[in-house]
This record gives C-alpha cells, structure tokens and sequence, in this order.
C-alpha cells in the first residue's frame, strides 16, 4: 500500500482510512462510473480536485490491450506524471494526496487529489473567437512558443499524454495577459505514460492530436513552423528533411479525426 498525504488531507483523515474517507468527499461530479469517479470538492474554502479509481477488471483490461490501447489502471500514472513534471518546472496541478492499494491491477483501488487551479481558462475556450478576432501576433506567438516548450519538454523527459489537447492546457487568469510575463498549466494526466524515454509512437500520437485540436482556431503555416521549430529545437530546414514521414503521417491522422468529428460532433 502505498499513501501520501500532504495538507488539508494528512490532518482531516488523520488516524482514519484514507481510502474510506476519500469516498466521502462531496462536491461537483464531473465524472462517474462504476470503475472511476472525478469531482470537485472544497475544504475550508480551497477548491480541489478528486479522481478515484476501482478497478476496471480483467475483462476491460484484456480488451484494451487486444485493440491496442494502454489500459489506466489507477491513479498512479497521474501522480508520476506530476512529480515528474515537477522536477522538469513544467507547470501542472499540485498533488497534495494519492493512495493505491492492492496488487491485482484488475482491482486495485487508488485516487489521486490535486489543487484547484483557478482562476484559469483553457486555450481552446481562450482561443475560441481568433478566427473572427484574431489576437496580436506576438501574443499568439508567446503563446505558441510556451506550448512548443512544455510540450517538448515533456517528451524529452518521457512523458506523453495522450489526450494532448489544447483544452488541456489552462491559461491563468489572475491579471491580464503579458506575453512577457503569462502562465500555462496542463492538467488531466491521468492517462499520461511516464518512461525514461518517449517511444516515437505515443509523441506522434500526442502531437497528432494537439494538431487536430487547433485546426479550427486559425493559425497560420508560418505559426505551425514555428511551433515545430521550437518544439524540435533544431533548424528547420534539418527538421523538415528529417521529419518528412512524421509530418505527413501527423496530417494524415489529424485530418483523419478532424474528418470523423465534421461527421459526428460530440458523439465522439
């Protein structure tokens, strides 16, 4: 068994079972099955957030591994995304609990909470409206930028997202924009792979997918370059030439979900 507990936490559940009391919590639902349970809570005023997780059974994990897909088998893999991101000064949520009990991972039951980040916007609500009103280049360019960093850097690092979307990426709201001086946080990590290096697959994955989720938010080829640039820390010509068979494949794929989403909305 494994259990941590930092502030307010290690005080209210002091000489209490963590893994009961943390299914007591009460707040906004976000999200709930019978394998994982997502709210919002509060504790003497500060907002966190609560992910908890059941099990999801051999049957579901056998089924993900025969279609491919990497099953999430607990709360683990966010709080090791998290620590990891922290030593790298990426900015994520805060964990201040995480427990995970039981060898089976068909039945292990764990939960992670984090802080509140607030007040933020997410960059795709954020960038909602730059089609009709596009922002001031150099702010849109501050921006590309600090995604291209953190992004890159988190692949360096071996980790990968897997849901490496813009809305996943929250601009902090507490003063007005500076391009010189803003703050991004990514957050959701709870299917985030966290190894010493990231495989090519799961980063083209997660590139492919941030790709897709600004198709709609009129950038430019020019900004696109400029984010491949970046995140590549190298000349682009030499990033181009090496590259070829990544970016056409990236296209292809984001085109491909870009297409489906044209043909079934929400439904996805």
């Amino acid at each position: 068994m494994t259990l941590v507990l930092q502030k307010p936490f290690k005080q209210l559940w002091a000489e209490k079972d963590a893994f009961v009391e943390v299914e007591k919590l009460q707040g906004e639902v976000f999200r709930e099955l019978e394998a994982r349970r997502t709210l919002r809570t509060e504790i003497n005023g500060a907002g966190y957030f609560v992910k908890i997780h059941r099990g999801i059974g051999w049957a579901e994990i056998v089924k993900n591994w025969l279609t491919l897909k990497a099953p999430v088998l607990g709360a683990g893999q966010e709080w090791r995304a998290v620590k990891r991101l922290q030593q790298l000064g990426v900015n994520s949520m805060t964990a201040v609990a995480y427990g995970e009990k039981g060898s089976n991972p068909a039945t292990q039951h764990s939960f992670i909470i984090t802080e509140e980040l607030a007040p933020t916007i997410s960059l795709e609500d954020y960038s909602l409206n730059w089609q009709v009103q596009p922002p001031q280049a150099a702010d849109k360019h501050a921006l590309i930028a600090c995604i291209a960093d953190m992004v890159g850097s988190m692949h360096r690092a071996g980790v990968n997202h897997r849901d490496c979307y813009i809305c996943h990426f929250l601009l902090h709201t507490d003063k007005p924009f500076d391009r010189h001086d803003f703050k991004v946080s990514v957050i959701d990590l709870h299917r985030a792979q966290t190894r010493s290096q990231t495989p090519k697959r799961w980063r083209n994955k997660d590139l492919a997918a941030l790709y897709f989720s600004v198709l709609d938010i009129g950038l430019t080829q020019r900004d696109l370059l400029r984010f491949i640039r970046l995140y590549f820390q190298q000349p682009l010509r030499q990033v181009l030439r090496e590259e070829q068979a990544l970016f056409k494949q990236l296209q292809k794929k984001a085109q491909k979900l870009y297409e489906r989403k044209q043909r079934y909305g929400d439904a996805l």
